[in-house]
């Protein structure tokens, strides 16, 4: 009676064919995962610009952080940067003019991730 099973190398050539497919794979996978992270990025972007907006046409003055948003109902909760996964990582920006005194302090908002965008544009110009 002969013994069933595989050979050593049909288990070699099983594990060439897995790394192959795995070697084409990974690389696309990556990508949509980092192309995937910049459109949350820029949506995050875009919902918290246009509460800041709305916070100025209600008011008549801008935020003074993006807690104030919350709290005033303009955002549900704080949204989280993608690209470091934190939701305190935004970089506010004041508006112009210098100092903000009662107009409040946030009349823009960027993301504080290092590293450039596939477009080749940096993350904190966003």
């Amino acid at each position: 009676m002969r013994a069933r099973g595989f050979t050593l190398i049909e288990l070699l050539v099983v594990l060439a064919a897995i790394a192959l497919l795995l070697g084409i794979a990974m690389p696309r996978y990556v990508e949509h995962v980092d192309r995937a992270r910049e459109t949350v990025l820029k949506q995050n972007l875009a919902s918290m610009r246009d509460a800041i907006d709305k916070f100025h046409a209600d008011r008549g003055r801008y935020p003074n952080d993006l807690a104030e948003l919350v709290s005033e109902r303009y955002l549900r909760a704080m949204p989280t940067d993608p690209l470091t996964e934190r939701s305190d990582s935004w970089a506010a920006v004041p508006p112009s003019g210098g100092s903000a005194g009662p107009n409040g302090q946030l009349a823009d908002v960027h993301s504080s991730a290092p590293g450039h965008a596939r477009d080749g544009s940096a993350y904190a110009s966003w």
